[in-house]
């Protein structure tokens, strides 16, 4: 379960204060599938960075299952991140390591036996459908394939949540909805997955439960054509 229970985030620059996030609640329960929408500067990447603990809240508290993210000290954050997924719009990957050394680079870090890595990686690469490219460099992949290279890296460790911030934000409309299947597959699985997107289109077409930013405040919390009012 998630919980972000009365949180604010304000960034101090010089004497000016910028608030990103204002006093928000909300809660996600195992498995589900949210979809954090607004447009551009409404708080989407803050709350994807306050899950990861990239950033600390200025009020309130984040808690990510047994995690209480706040009181966690630095040399704790590895290990609460390796119950987090996360994908980006630009992809991240090693320009220098094909898709097999991108994927496999993500259990080295996690420290995992090279016996784990030549099981799982092929095992997660044929699940978004890349078996055949393991030995592709990133360069030599199309714009959906480094994305489905990105979804098996941040899987690979089996986390409890897939964060995917703006992941489609650079891919034509066809791979745009490969991808989103490919969440709602991992979805089905039982893994939950919170989806920062801008699109209107994407969110109307899922018919899941949408959290709705402006300005840093949450406006409204819609489950499936339903209204909260928040």
């Amino acid at each position: 379960m998630i919980i972000f229970q009365n949180v604010s985030k304000a960034y101090k620059n010089n004497s000016h204060e910028s608030v990103a996030l204002e006093d928000i609640s909300f809660t996600i329960n195992p498995k589900e599938f949210v979809s954090v929408v607004g447009k551009s500067g409404a708080g989407k990447s803050t709350i994807v960075r306050l899950l990861t603990a990239e950033e600390r809240p200025t009020k309130g508290r984040i808690i990510l299952g047994s995690y209480d993210i706040n009181k966690l000290k630095n040399n704790e954050l590895p290990e609460l991140r390796r119950h987090i997924g996360v994908i980006f719009q630009d992809f991240r990957l090693l320009p220098n390591k094909n898709a097999y050394e991108n994927v496999a680079f993500a259990l080295e870090v996690a420290g995992r036996p090279q016996s784990d890595i030549r099981d799982f990686v092929p095992q997660v690469l044929e699940m978004v459908g890349l078996k055949n490219k393991m030995n592709n460099f990133p360069r030599e992949l199309s714009g959906g394939e480094r994305q489905r290279v990105a979804i098996a890296r941040a899987m690979i460790n089996h986390p409890d949540v897939i964060i995917a911030d703006e992941p489609t934000g650079n891919l034509d409309p066809v791979n745009t909805w490969e991808i989103i299947k490919l969440l709602l597959e991992i979805n089905r699985l039982g893994t939950t997955v919170i989806l920062a997107t801008h699109s209107k289109e994407i969110v109307n077409a899922l018919d899941q439960r949408v959290i709705s930013l402006d300005d840093g405040k949450v406006i409204r919390d819609e489950v499936k054509g339903k209204y909260i009012l928040v």
